[in-house]
């Protein structure tokens, strides 16, 4: 239950914290920098990056899914998940790793 409720607060945060479907004010380059830091030892984050792990998605490959949205991805990133380390990211740099991933497409 506690977790349910922090992931609505989360998801109204993010809302709140980046009004339309481009992340306004989230920063691509910044969001580069960061995949670049924390993101590329299990994912291909940029073009001529030569190694990442074989089972996780390419940032690339996320960012042409269907159903993408910067928004979703941003509160994803936020939110603790088995598969993937607990990296402390505040809303600005998970927004700004949803921006820079969002503009691969």
């Amino acid at each position: 239950m506690l977790r349910h409720v922090r992931r609505i607060f989360l998801l109204l945060g993010l809302v709140s914290g980046f009004g339309s479907s481009s992340a306004l004010g989230a920063d691509a380059g910044h969001g580069a920098e960061l995949a670049r830091r924390w993101c590329a030892s299990c994912h291909v984050v940029a073009n001529g990056q030569a190694q990442a792990s074989a089972d996780v998605p390419s940032f690339a490959s996320v960012a042409r899914r269907p159903d993408f949205s910067a928004e979703r991805l941003a509160f994803f990133l936020l939110d603790p998940h088995p598969k993937m380390p607990n990296f402390p990211l505040s809303r600005t740099e998970a927004g700004d790793i949803a921006a820079y991933i969002a503009s691969l497409r």
